[in-house]
């Protein structure tokens, strides 16, 4: 087992930065001139398996974003903080709500704002078109683009590594 499966042991919880992750960063304006995004299916599939299987789920972006909370919700991501302009904050307080330890935590972010939290969670994750700064500090970079795969990429590696993909639970959403 290598490094990155050995920290992977330890999760408990994904944190998610929204837009470059859970989205390829594209924002479109519909008639009304609010912003629309797409979300990859494979990645909710994946999302909606951890949070059946107990995993911490959160969401934590600085934009604001106020029409992706029903759908992560439905896949089983109650805790979604957008607007957030110092992340660390934010993470501290999900921390202490669920008395999370750092080793616990994968994050997953794609640019620079994302720094300051990656520098304090166990794990720190990246879709293969993040910033390259982010991808010098951390512990994975996905072969999947944000919004295509990448936020499943780190959940069934992790779920793999700890004997948890593939079992009953899997076959149904």
């Amino acid at each position: 087992m290598n490094e990155y499966e050995e920290i992977l042991k330890n999760v408990t919880t994904f944190i998610f930065d929204y837009d470059g992750v859970m989205t390829d960063g594209t924002v479109y304006m519909d008639s009304n001139g609010d912003p629309l995004r797409t979300s990859n299916v494979k990645d909710g599939y994946a999302i909606q398996l951890a949070s059946k299987l107990g995993y911490h789920l959160a969401v934590i972006s600085g934009a604001v974003v106020t029409n992706i909370t029903k759908r992560l919700n439905v896949l089983g991501v109650h805790d979604v903080y957008i607007g957030i302009p110092d992340k660390v904050v934010k993470l501290e307080e999900y921390m202490a709500l669920y008395g999370l330890k750092p080793e616990q935590i994968v994050y997953v972010g794609d640019d620079i704002p994302d720094i300051p939290v990656m520098r304090r969670v166990g794990v720190a994750a990246c879709p293969a078109d993040a910033a390259p700064e982010i991808r010098q500090i951390c512990h994975f970079v996905s072969d999947r683009p944000g919004g295509k795969g990448c936020v499943r990429d780190i959940i069934e590696q992790t779920l793999k590594v700890q004997g948890k993909w593939m079992t009953a639970d899997a076959y149904s959403w």
